[in-house]
């Protein structure tokens, strides 16, 4: 039987790498992996639905849900993790100091519906006080002018949202005081100088947070074209044994000590940090380990009014792939 040809577009990952040189193969499919940066593989798959499965935002694939008819299906795969706590630019001269002197201030980022910054204003919300509507947002590109959102919003009044000009980005805004901060998972071109980090000492902060919390925020999941899926409903468990497998050797890698294979000096005792604090699975896949972090999630994207009505996490997935990692 011959096996079902199918495109994959994501990242060049560590968890990901066996499947992109083919040392594992998910049954029954013949995968074609493209490397593209992850800005290019969103608006490909989101505006053309160029590819058969690709890595998705989060926060663009949960807005797709509520668009009829709807386009993709996701499996509980999350290629992408990352808190954020580092993710937040202030301009030095702009009097922030700390979080709650973001309210009334001038607010950058690229995207509204961006992953990053739905996390960025659901924490800052709920650990500090500082309200979505309390800011003004400034979207458009960081380094490039131009950039849209991908997906057209419709958001509550009381938050207000502006695009800058054709000819302006937000890392040359930032730099010249035009705005006071910025929410981006991108560090600006300017960062240095009169622009800065919020939190100076990330580390501490974020590890912090998870001690609070236990939740390592998801940036993107893999969603399939529902077409693909519908007709072929099998491949959601093959493709998320197959990830599962690339990441379990992305894991041992990260755990030899006879030669290092990533270039970090003190790797293993980042790796033994990361452990002893968050468990040996600390980048989890499928729906029930990371129910707690779906639901933060979820309920942060529909309080900031791009949910129109808040979703359980197991409404993401296909359900073939609902019990994949209990095997």
């Amino acid at each position: 039987m011959a096996k079902l040809a199918l495109s994959l577009a994501c990242w060049n990952y560590d968890r990901t790498r066996a499947l992109a040189d083919g040392s594992v193969q998910p049954d029954g499919i013949d995968l074609t992996c493209l490397d593209l940066p992850v800005e290019e593989t969103f608006f490909r798959m989101l505006r053309h639905r160029e590819f058969d499965v690709a890595e998705m935002s989060l926060s663009s694939y949960t807005v797709s849900l509520f668009r009829e008819p709807r386009r993709f299906v996701a499996i509980p795969v999350f290629p992408s993790r990352s808190f954020r706590h580092n993710a937040i630019y202030v301009n030095a001269d702009a009097g922030i100091r700390t979080p709650r002197d973001l309210i009334g201030k001038r607010v950058g980022t690229p995207e509204y519906q961006m992953t990053a910054p739905v996390w960025i204003r659901g924490i800052l919300a709920e650990h500090y006080g500082v309200p979505v509507d309390s800011v003004t947002y400034f979207t458009g590109g960081e380094e490039e002018p131009g950039r849209v959102e991908k997906l057209a919003l419709d958001l509550p009044p009381s938050i207000a949202v502006r695009r800058i000009g054709q000819t302006q980005t937000l890392s040359a805004m930032l730099a010249s005081g035009e705005i006071d901060a910025l929410y981006s998972a991108r560090m600006p071109s300017t960062f240095g100088g009169r622009v800065a980090r919020l939190f100076p000492d990330f580390p501490r902060v974020e590890q912090e947070y998870f001690r609070a919390t236990r939740i390592f925020p998801i940036m993107h999941t893999v969603a399939i074209r529902r077409e693909v899926y519908e007709a072929n409903r099998w491949i959601a468990q093959s493709l998320c044994k197959a990830f599962a497998a690339a990441q379990r050797r992305a894991y041992e890698d990260l755990g030899a000590t006879a030669a290092l294979k990533t270039m970090l000096p003190w790797l293993t005792a980042h790796l033994e940090e990361a452990r002893a604090l968050m468990g040996d699975d600390y980048w989890a896949y499928g729906c029930e380990p990371n129910h707690g972090v779906l639901s933060t999630f979820l309920r942060y994207h529909h309080e900031q009014g791009l949910s129109k009505r808040l979703l359980a996490p197991e409404e993401l997935f296909a359900p073939e792939a609902l019990e994949s990692f209990r095997v």
